[in-house]
């Protein structure tokens, strides 16, 4: 373990390490419940959703811990995993095998920029003020997801939207997002799954999860979805605008995840993520193993500070919540068992999350703040993640260029500009 993993120059210890992984883990494992519900809505069968979200999160984690050494999980992520469902296949009318074909092909082409340094350009052409705009955007997107998963707002109220009755699903979902939201003020480890278990418990006397009977909690693993590509219009200006989606937010995710868990952690130098080569390639491992598995783009995750926060610093910490992750595999029916009034507050609390960069945006320069507040408000009322970046990115080079601050817009910027004017024309 000590040549592996370097622990005494970064002053951790084996038991240390593993208390941390277990921790991380406990802090997003609701994955393996949110994800599975969110993408069967898709048409994917959910048994073979959730196997691909154990594995292609334990795969995506183990090459973390042992290619870059750094103490980051990884699984498919929230945002993506709701801009795939609700925008590619629901919005868009693609299948999810076209869907699936978007994400293996920006994890290949991840892979190709990991090896030759091109994502510093991809990442400088888009402003400051939209990478926390696209940010801010997909929580409240994941938020109203959540929201309207579990019933609590309906438009079926007399107005365009508007809260619904209080009972039955939506008020267990309520009464679960109190309790998760106590959790995580009062600092309890893995606050989002323990919310979910206890909310998922609190629906049984409602009749909102639904135990079937002779019920077991292990069971063998469903067969995953294997390699169900469709490549017949990915020549399509349309179909670039998903595939850039997935990459760039992919990108954002994953960079602003390294910077935070490292700098949390104490790795990085003045700025500067260690082992970065490494790590952005694990992470495209990680999503095309999760598009072969047949799961939506795998990224780092935020919840990986849960481990850094219990003293975890080297790979092994990924390396312990990575086997985790396949042990459950086993667990299918507990995590199955959850129902979408549970998983409902875990999507509003993660919205809360991803919203708190909102304070980082120059609102005082109205042509950062406009495009920004286009980004952020197009993205829930369009109910499109896509759209939000579409518009956002096209408000900004028009504002800086009638106010004589062309000079702002890089030249990939305007390359992506006349690729989604290119995409309405065509339309």
């Amino acid at each position: 373990m000590e040549k592996m993993f370097k622990l005494k120059a970064h002053g951790t210890t084996v038991r240390t390490e593993v208390i941390a992984g277990i921790t991380t883990f406990l802090a997003m494992a609701y994955i393996l419940a949110v994800n599975p519900g969110m993408l069967s809505q898709t048409g994917m069968p959910i048994k073979g959703v959730f196997t691909a979200t154990a594995l292609s999160a334990g795969i995506a984690t183990l090459v973390m811990a042992f290619l870059a050494n750094l103490p980051v999980a990884l699984a498919p992520g929230m945002g993506l995993n709701a801009f795939f469902t609700f925008t590619v296949v629901m919005g868009m009318g693609y299948s999810w095998q076209l869907a699936l074909t978007a994400v293996f092909i920006e994890g290949v082409v991840f892979i190709v920029l990991s090896f030759f340094n091109v994502r510093e350009k991809i990442i400088d052409a888009i402003p400051n003020g939209l990478k926390k705009a696209i940010s801010v955007g997909i929580g409240l997107f994941i938020a109203l997801i959540g929201l309207t998963n579990a019933g609590i707002v309906s438009s079926q109220t007399g107005t365009i939207i508007g809260f619904a009755d209080l009972n039955g699903a939506p008020l267990v979902a309520v009464i679960g997002l109190a309790v998760t939201c106590i959790l995580y003020c009062c600092k309890v480890p893995g606050s989002i799954l323990l919310g979910i278990i206890i909310t998922t418990v609190i629906g049984v006397p409602f009749g909102v999860t639904k135990i079937p009977q002779n019920f077991s909690p292990v069971s063998l693993p469903a067969s995953p979805i294997f390699c169900k590509f469709e490549f017949s219009q990915i020549l399509t200006v349309k179909f670039f605008t998903v595939f850039f989606t997935f990459f760039f937010v992919d990108v954002f995710d994953t960079i602003g995840t390294l910077v935070g868990v490292t700098t949390e952690a104490g790795l990085a130098k003045n700025g500067k993520i260690p082992h970065v080569k490494e790590a952005l390639l694990s992470d495209a491992i990680g999503t095309v193993a999760g598009a072969m598995l047949g799961t939506s783009t795998v990224t780092s995750f935020v919840e990986s500070t849960s481990g850094v926060a219990a003293g975890g610093r080297t790979g092994l910490t990924s390396a312990v919540t990575g086997i985790l992750f396949f042990l459950a595999l086993f667990l299918s029916p507990l995590f199955l068992l959850v129902p979408s009034a549970a998983t409902a507050p875990a999507l509003i609390i993660v919205g809360f999350f991803m919203l708190r960069c909102v304070v980082d945006i120059n609102f005082a320069d109205p042509t950062e703040g406009i495009p920004a507040f286009i980004c952020i408000i197009t993205m829930p009322f369009a109910y499109s993640v896509a759209e939000g970046i579409v518009w956002g990115l096209v408000s900004y080079v028009i504002l800086k260029v009638v106010t004589g601050k062309a000079k702002s817009v890089t030249i990939v910027g305007w390359i992506l500009f006349f690729i989604f004017i290119l995409r309405w024309v065509l339309k």
